[in-house]
C-alpha cells in the first residue's frame, strides 16, 4: 500500500519527535515528511510541506501549539491538526478545539488509538475522547472570566493582596474587590486559595 498520509510532527522533546516518526512510519499508510522543534517552525514546515495531518504539543519555545494552530489556519483554513500533549485541564482543551483542532490527544494514548485518531481526522471526522469531552464540557458550561479578570487572578496567583493588585492595575481598590467576587462565582469557589488552586489546575493561569 502506498503511504499516502503525510504527517507533520510539531514537539520540542527529542525523543517524542523519534517516538513519533518510528511510530508512523511503521505503519502502512502514513509517512513523516517533518518535524518541528517550536511552534514557529512547526508554522513553516507546514506550509513548506502542506501536510494532511499534524501532532501539535501545546507547550513548545518561541510559539505555543495554541498560535502555532492559530497562524496555520489563518493560511490554510482547511488543515487538519491534532493537539498531542500531556496536557489535559478544561482550559487547554478548550483552547486547542477553539483554535481549531480536530482532535485532542494526550501522548499516554495507545499507539493504534493515535493511529486510528490520524485516519479519522484526515476523513474529515472530530476525535475527543470520553475523559477528554466532560472536561471540555464542563469548560464550555462555565462562565469564561473576563480579560480583566484573568488579569487579577494572575496576580492573585502571584500572592498580590486586593490593594497590591489595585496598584499594579491601576485601578480603584473597590474594583478589584468586585473582580474577585466575580472571579470567586465564575469558579464557583469560596475563596481565594480556592480560587487560586482552581485556577492552576484548570490551566487558566500558569506559575512562572
Amino acid at each position: 500500500m502506498n503511504k499516502s498520509l503525510k504527517i507533520l510532527i510539531a514537539d520540542d522533546h527529542p525523543v517524542v519527535r523519534e517516538g513519533l516518526t518510528a511510530l508512523i512510519n511503521g505503519s502502512t499508510d502514513m509517512t513523516v515528511v517533518a518535524a518541528a522543534r517550536n511552534g514557529r517552525e512547526a508554522v513553516e514546515l507546514y506550509l513548506q510541506h502542506l501536510p494532511d495531518i499534524t501532532l501539535m504539543d501545546l507547550r513548545m519555545p518561541e510559539m505555543d501549539g495554541v498560535d502555532a494552530i492559530t497562524a496555520i489556519r489563518q493560511e490554510m483554513p482547511a488543515a487538519r491538526l491534532v493537539v498531542l500533549t500531556t496536557y489535559d485541564d478544561d482550559e487547554n482543551i478548550f483552547r486547542g478545539f477553539r483554535a481549531g483542532a480536530k482532535a485532542y490527544m494526550l501522548k499516554d494514548a495507545p499507539r493504534d488509538e493515535l493511529l486510528a485518531c490520524i485516519r479519522a481526522v484526515h476523513a474529515g471526522q472530530t476525535i475527543i475522547p470520553p475523559a477528554i469531552a466532560l472536561k471540555l464540557a464542563t469548560r464550555v458550561t462555565t462562565f469564561a472570566l473576563s480579560p480583566r479578570e484573568l488579569e487579577v487572578l494572575r496576580l492573585m496567583v502571584d500572592g498580590h493582596s486586593n490593594k497590591g493588585i489595585a496598584d499594579a492595575l491601576s485601578v480603584a481598590e473597590g474594583t478589584v474587590k468586585t473582580h474577585v467576587v466575580a472571579i470567586l462565582r465564575k469558579l464557583d469557589v469560596t475563596d481565594r486559595t480556592q480560587a487560586v488552586i482552581t485556577a492552576l489546575k484548570r490551566g487558566l493561569v500558569r506559575l512562572d
